[in-house]
């Protein structure tokens, strides 16, 4: 099981670091321009986004780095729980959208972090 979550988080963490700074970085009608399912950013204005992308940041280095330092392990599920939360919304945003197939893929990710938050709360915890 151990092992399992750390590839799970290794993954989560290199997909929200990606999406994160591209969120911070990247013009939003240029991401928009990039696919079909990349056109929700135009419904929202650049600092939201802006926003979401340093939630995404934080929740992936949340994710990984107090677990390889040592440091308040505890913070590696509260990570995962927050970046649950934060697909809740694109799904329901996918869903809102009629985008069924990316909000499938997006409860893919959410079903993903939920089991990081689950198996380091519960099935694995880094704290005895």
């Amino acid at each position: 099981m151990n092992i399992a979550l750390w590839i799970i988080t290794g993954l989560l963490t290199a997909l929200y670091l990606f999406s994160g700074f591209g969120k911070l970085f990247v013009p939003r009608e240029k991401m928009a321009q990039m696919a079909n399912a990349a056109r929700w950013v135009l419904d929202f204005k650049p600092g939201t986004l802006k926003a979401i992308g340093a939630l995404e940041v934080l929740g992936a280095v949340g994710l990984i780095l107090p677990a390889l330092l040592g440091i308040a392990p505890i913070l590696v599920p509260l990570a995962a729980s927050g970046l649950t939360l934060i697909m809740t919304g694109a799904v329901i945003m996918r869903i809102r959208r009629g985008e069924t197939k990316a909000a499938l893929g997006d409860g893919g990710y959410l079903a993903l972090a939920a089991f990081v938050a689950i198996g380091r709360f519960v099935l694995e915890p880094f704290t005895g």
